[in-house]
Parts: structure tokens; sequence; C-alpha cells
């Protein structure tokens, strides 16, 4: 063989193994569902919602019983995913302003919200897109005005707005292309299906429907299933009921084009929720509260990854996760040698059974208030706030509530009491004051504001 021919048969051989190492790349869906809590899916056990292609779906891969978000509300939970970063390190407390409910009751004067996620940070799309992805936002965004600023290709339906105005047109607040479809939930998955339909190169599609945030609007033509079905464990909301099965319906729709199209198999799943549900909508017995607060109903998810023949079906973890783990996931996934200064932890060792214990402590810090939804019934620490300023941590079977108003302390064994009733902090003082010091150390290494200053209009 001449020396030219040689050179260009060498060159063509590694542009051809390129292209087909970059087609090997499996595709990755990462379905973010709004305020859907823990066990407002039947895989989790509800006897009341109707969720059977989502609980098929979590059939075919491993589900975790300890999931949670890195947040109690939406738009620092989201932060916290993108980034692969705890609140501290991007600033996002919480949705809008800090200073919630009537400043008569905040004894002080909570950490400022950032409303808007900084440019300086580096998110899961940019990655994915400067490695070869194809990445489409689809729903909710709400870390900025415009998710094409932050990586992504595609924006279906995605926005600064933390929920629609509507769910039928017109959405008022949800700039979407009309389609064949009215319901927003319905037309989101219409324009995420032709958007696997059309591409031809591994993609990352970010499916974070509006539903099931309010406003509660049911599904006219599903409510004849829920308007006489018998409550249960606080579970008994039809419309919202709706909602979720509309939801699992689409979710169906999308897999179904996945194998369709014959890229089931090389496609990497994730299925979880920003926060808990909105307690008074929904409950998730046994756990306590719901979203906005930090007892477990708040922060803990339904949460479930499949990988067909890489992750093995039927299986279920009790291992302690969060999203924050899923970024350095999504790049061992998709072969991504760089390094990027994360908080979360690779799970593909846990998914392929080969670690059995990630042996790390989770932390949460929420330097604000949030009021409560309604007085008269709520699980929250007081009748008047979801949250108070302070910080949770979790080792092991303990988590550890440090308030900062009064430097309060609440600790928890959830092996014998995940619904957080009994406050072991004086019968156990050497365990709350190890993980006192271990969360001042955490407050040191991430910067994180520890408000401290009186509000004057405080009333006692």
């Amino acid at each position: 063989m001449k020396p030219i021919l040689f050179i260009f048969t060498i060159i063509s051989f590694s542009i051809t193994f390129a292209q087909n190492n970059q087609n090997n790349k499996p595709n990755i869906l990462l379905i973010n569902v709004d305020d859907l809590g823990w066990k407002d899916v039947g895989f989790m056990g509800s006897a009341y919602y109707n969720t059977p292609n989502i609980d098929s779906l979590a059939n075919q891969g491993m589900v975790f019983s300890n999931g949670y978000a890195a947040s109690s509300n939406c738009a620092p939970s989201r932060a916290c995913l993108m980034t692969g970063k705890w609140t501290p390190r991007h600033g996002i407390y919480t949705v809008d302003n800090s200073e919630r409910g009537k400043s008569k009751d905040r004894k002080i004067i909570p950490t400022p919200n950032t409303k808007t996620l900084s440019k300086d940070h580096t998110i899961i799309p940019q990655v994915l897109s400067k490695n070869g992805y194809s990445t489409c936002h689809a729903g909710k965004w709400h870390l900025s005005d415009n998710p094409l600023e932050f990586g992504f290709q595609v924006n279906i339906g995605g926005g600064h707005n933390g929920h629609p105005k509507n769910y039928y047109p017109p959405y008022i607040n949800v700039n979407i292309s009309k389609g064949n479809n009215e319901h927003l939930t319905d037309l989101i998955t219409e324009h995420a299906i032709t958007y696997i339909d059309t591409i031809s190169k591994p993609f990352f599609l970010y499916y974070a429907t509006y539903a099931v945030h309010t406003p509660i609007q049911a599904i006219d033509s599903l409510m004849y299933k829920y308007e006489n079905k018998v409550f249960w464990q606080g579970q008994n909301n039809a419309k919202y009921a709706t909602m979720i099965e509309n939801l699992d319906r689409n979710i169906g729709l999308i897999v179904t084009k996945l194998k369709e199209k014959g890229i089931f198999k090389n496609t990497f799943i994730v299925f979880t929720s920003d926060n808990g549900g909105v307690y008074g909508i929904t409950q998730q017995k046994p756990l306590r509260a719901g979203k906005g607060s930090y007892y477990e109903g708040g922060i803990r998810e339904p949460f479930f990854f499949v990988w067909q023949d890489q992750i093995k079906s039927h299986t279920q973890s009790d291992i302690p996760i969060t999203n924050l783990d899923l970024f350095p996931t999504l790049l061992n996934v998709a072969q991504i040698r760089d390094t990027y200064p994360l908080d979360g932890n690779n799970l593909l060792p846990v998914l392929q059974n080969q670690k059995q214990d990630l042996k790390r402590k989770l932390y949460w810090h929420f330097p604000i208030y949030l009021e409560a939804y309604q007085k008269n019934d709520n699980e929250n620490r007081d009748v008047l706030f979801r949250t108070r300023p302070g910080s949770v941590i979790r080792d092991g079977k303990w988590k550890l509530h440090y308030y900062f108003e009064n430097n309060d302390i609440e600790l928890f064994n959830l092996d014998k009491d995940i619904s957080e009733q009994y406050n072991l902090a004086l019968e156990h003082t050497k365990q709350a004051k190890k993980m006192v010091k271990q969360l001042k150390k955490w407050w040191k290494k991430t910067n994180a504001p520890i408000p401290t200053t009186i509000n004057p209009e405080y009333k006692d």
C-alpha cells in the first residue's frame, strides 16, 4: 500500500471509529416531575393514584427508597440538580423572596435569595452538548428566562415561571408552539416525541413537566375513576389524581416512542421529583409534612433508574441518594472524562451492584422562611411556617435538624421513626453533639450563610 493511501485509510478508519463510538453513547432521558410526592405513585405503595406506565418502567430498573431532593421546593432543587452543587454554592434557597410569612413572626432576618442561576456555573446540558449530545428541555425550567442560555439546543415551554397560569389554553405565561394537543402536559409531550423522532445523534431529553404543580385542574375524562374512590392514607384529591394519571399516560407515550425507534435499550432513564407533594393536596404517610418542609415528606422523592442490560430489573436499594448525584452519574453514563467540582456521587457502581454503601452524609441548608399553606392542618414544627431558617444533616439512620433562631435541635432515628415524631436530642446527646460538629464543619467548607441578625419587627 502506498504511504499516502495508507495514511488516508488510517484517517478514514479513525473518523469512522469515532463516529461509531459517538453513536454508541446512550441517550439520556431525565424525568423530573414537579411536586410529585414520595407515595404519589403506585410503585411506592399508593393505592389511590393510578400510574401503570410509571410502575412498569420502575420495575425495569432499580428503585431507591431513600431518594432525596437537595431542597424542599422547586427552584433550589432544580438548581442543585443542574449544577450538582449544594444550595450554598449557588445561593438559590427558595422561590422569589426569602422573607415569607408575616414579619412580626420572623425572629431573624433571613439570607437574601438568588432568583436566577448564575452563568458562572457549568450545568449538565452544557457538558453534554460540548461532548456531542443533542440537548432538549421540555417543560418547567424556572432557573432563568431561557434554558437555551445554559446549553440546551431545543426549548419546549421553558421559562422563568414556576407554574402555568392554566393547563388549558390560553396558558398565559407559558410560551410554546401549537400542536395537535391542547392540554399543556399533552402538548409538551407531543413536542418531546417529535424531538425524539427527528434526532439522529445521542440526545439528552430533560422532561420536566409542569404537572403536577398547581393549579389543580381536572382531566375531565378521568374524573369518573376517582369521584367515588376510597380514600387512602390522606390521599383523596380526585382532580389531582387525574393530573397524575394523565402524566403517567404521557410518560408511557415517550417510552413507547423509544421502543418504536429501537433506542429504548440504549437509553439511560432517570425518574424523580423536585420536592415533596403539597400537604393539603396529597399526603405521604408515614412521612411527615410536605413541600417546603425539611421533614421527610418535603424532601424524600420517588426515584428510580432504568438502563436495559446495564441495570438489573426489579431491584431496590435503601442507600440514601440525592439529585446532586445525577450530574456525576450522567457524566459517567455518557463516558465523559472531564472533571468538575461536584458535591454528588457517581451512582453507576451502586446501579450495577458493585457498591453497597456510599459512606457519606447528606446536607440541606435553608437560611430562609417559608410560610405555612394552612394553619389548621399541617405537620410542620409550628403552625406558621413550613420552614424556619436552619440546616439538616443525615448520617446513616440519624437525621438532625438545626434551627438558627434559637439554636434548637431535633434528632431522629429514621430506622425506628421515619415519621420524625420522637426528638431524641436529649436522650442521645453524644450523637447530637457529633452531628452538630459535622454540620458546622460543612458550613465552613461551603461558606454557608448563617443568619443571626434579629428582626426589629419581630414580636415574641
